[in-house]
């Protein structure tokens, strides 16, 4: 938790954003497992209510009223018999008091407070992404869950996108702070690595490192010798001589996440083939660095990355044919079918809930949903100093769709199927790190560099085996 000031300033600047009407801004609730006294802990509170409020205790919603310039948490205090099995926990008006709100109340007076007020009353809340959130609207406003996503208030989503993208320094210090422990958690895994471990087994030492060193990771593990699936999530089978491991994780510290990968030669020592193609996802990585900076697109930093991954690939005769025409008819997503990166700050895809189009895009960068590989790409706006983002390139060889584009003969003029076809079992390399756009370019999060370049890969790897 922040300053008291932090969250009055907060909920000040919301207010001026979004005018009038009243703000609604839903707490999460626990989430049974599979019985309502077993909850998935510990229980993650909504980000924008944490942004704004500051508190992780569940059951809770808070009411900014614009007109009437009154806010109030809504939230019934813990009993007794919850304090025997969870222990004491502060009054709402203690965790109302300590962020800055003066007025509380009973959850069961939420409905008669929204009921009193003018029938012209904006209600502004934003996409619920819990079905039980989903069911409490629907009791409040009558609002029907299949339609409220539709009747999420734009006004009040653009001004937490708008908020929330700049972070403030003591912000990036949180993510500079889970970045340590995302180093702790990838420098485990480079030691791990070696024939005969098993994936389940270095996937469950990377999250216990999250769970130890912070509140847990930011989102599933993924760790798998099929680095070709993107979200690979750890498996039993054992590390076999000759493969490449990928790590895709991060933590969540103090609130805010971290998000690397790394990708590894089982082995220790990279064969010239996988040097080949972690030289050029290195390249890439690299340059979208030295690019980035406020003012730039994304979109266009992703595009410059795709027109050197295509440049390279022509070098090893992987692709053919003129650079521009091919990256405008989408061929390099045979090998990078994502997007170069994502805003991260609460969440490790920041915001993403409340729609892609306001987060990673404005008025004159929109989406382009129809070309494959293209309609992934999650960040294209402009850069501003503050914006915290991931610089992800990758290049994978799935056999599937090798084997779709091949017979459909799309984009055949730009890639050599023969010898696509002697990669299928090659699997797949993502180099990823957390950067901060700066006022005159970009810097790497985190005090410590994971290895990534070969030679230091394989150096750290060898040093921890003897």
């Amino acid at each position: 938790m922040f300053s008291k000031d932090t969250y009055i300033n907060r909920r000040n600047e919301l207010k001026r954003l979004v005018g009038e009407g009243v703000i609604i801004l839903f707490g999460n609730n626990d989430s049974p497992v599979n019985y309502p006294a077993n909850a998935y802990a510990p229980m993650r509170q909504d980000s924008s209510f944490l942004y704004y409020f500051g508190q992780h205790r569940d059951g809770l919603v808070g009411v900014i009223d614009i007109d009437n310039d009154e806010e109030i948490i809504f939230g019934d205090d813990i009993d007794v018999e919850d304090i025997v099995w969870m222990g004491y926990t502060p009054s709402v008006a203690d965790l109302a008091a300590e962020v800055g709100v003066k007025k509380t109340a009973p959850m069961k007076e939420l409905a008669t407070y929204i009921d009193h007020l003018s029938p012209n009353t904006q209600h502004h809340f934003l996409p619920p992404y819990r079905f039980d959130t989903k069911i409490q609207i629907m009791d409040l406003l009558g609002i029907h869950p299949n339609q409220q996503k539709e009747q999420a208030s734009l006004q009040l989503i653009k001004a937490v996108v708008k908020m929330r993208s700049t972070k403030e320094p003591q912000e990036i210090e949180a993510i500079e702070r889970a970045c340590e422990v995302g180093y702790q958690m990838h420098t485990t895994a480079q030691r791990l690595i070696r024939p005969g471990v098993t994936e389940r087994y270095i996937g469950g030492q990377v999250d216990g490192i999250a769970r130890s060193m912070a509140q847990g990771t930011s989102f599933a593990t993924i760790f798998s010798q099929h680095g070709e699936i993107m979200h690979g999530n750890p498996s039993g089978a054992q590390l076999e001589t000759g493969r490449l491991a990928l790590c895709d994780a991060g933590c969540e510290l103090d609130d805010y996440c971290s998000d690397h990968t790394r990708t590894m030669p089982v082995s220790g020592k990279f064969s010239q083939r996988q040097l080949e193609i972690y030289s050029i996802v290195e390249a890439c990585h690299d340059y979208a660095i030295e690019v980035a900076k406020p003012g730039v697109k994304y979109m266009d930093v992703h595009f410059a990355v795709c027109r050197l991954m295509t440049e390279r690939l022509k070098e090893l005769g992987l692709m053919k044919g003129d650079t521009e025409e091919a990256v405008r008819a989408g061929a390099h997503a045979m090998f990078l079918p994502h997007g170069l990166g994502h805003m991260m700050g609460m969440d490790v895809h920041d915001m993403e809930g409340l729609g892609q189009i306001y987060v990673g895009f404005d008025e004159e960068t929109r989406p382009n949903l129809e070309q494959f590989g293209t309609n992934c790409l999650r960040m294209g706006r402009k850069l501003e100093e503050g914006f915290v983002i991931t610089d992800e390139p990758g290049i994978y060889f799935i056999p599937q769709l090798i084997d779709e584009w091949k017979a459909s003969g799309h984009c055949k003029e730009f890639l050599n199927f023969d010898k696509l076809e002697t990669y299928k079992d090659f699997g797949g390399i993502r180099i990823e790190d957390d950067i901060l756009i700066t006022k005159d370019g970009c810097r790497f999060l985190g005090k410590q560099r994971i290895p990534y370049h070969p030679k230091d890969v394989e150096a750290f790897m060898a040093m921890n085996k003897q």
